[in-house]
């Protein structure tokens, strides 16, 4: 749904086609999105038509951006640790058959 919004506002029944979901499903899914301040849903006529707030996107991406770099950070770290411990395991068998 984000990823139609992001081509252009789009009514609530439009989005609904591509999905294998009921009106009521997609509505509620818009709910949270506007809920989320993602999507603006105004009514046009007798229409409502949903526009992306590409700011609140980016928010969300740069949020995003910042935990991945943390937690690849925190792999790397993790990783140096597994590998000293299989070092050291594959010297301690060395000295047992000693």
């Amino acid at each position: 749904m984000i990823e139609r919004l992001s081509l252009g506002p789009a009514s609530v029944s439009g989005l609904t086609e591509p999905f294998a979901l009921s009106q009521q499903m997609i509505s509620k899914h818009i709910a949270y999105l506007v809920r989320a301040r993602l999507v603006v849903k105004t009514k046009r006529g007798r229409e409502s038509v949903c526009t992306l707030r590409p700011e609140a996107i980016k928010t969300v991406s740069d949020w995003a951006t910042r935990y991945r770099r943390f937690w690849e950070e925190h792999f790397d770290k993790l990783d140096v640790v597994l590998n000293q411990m299989k070092k050291e395991e594959a010297g301690d068998d060395g000295k047992d058959s000693e």
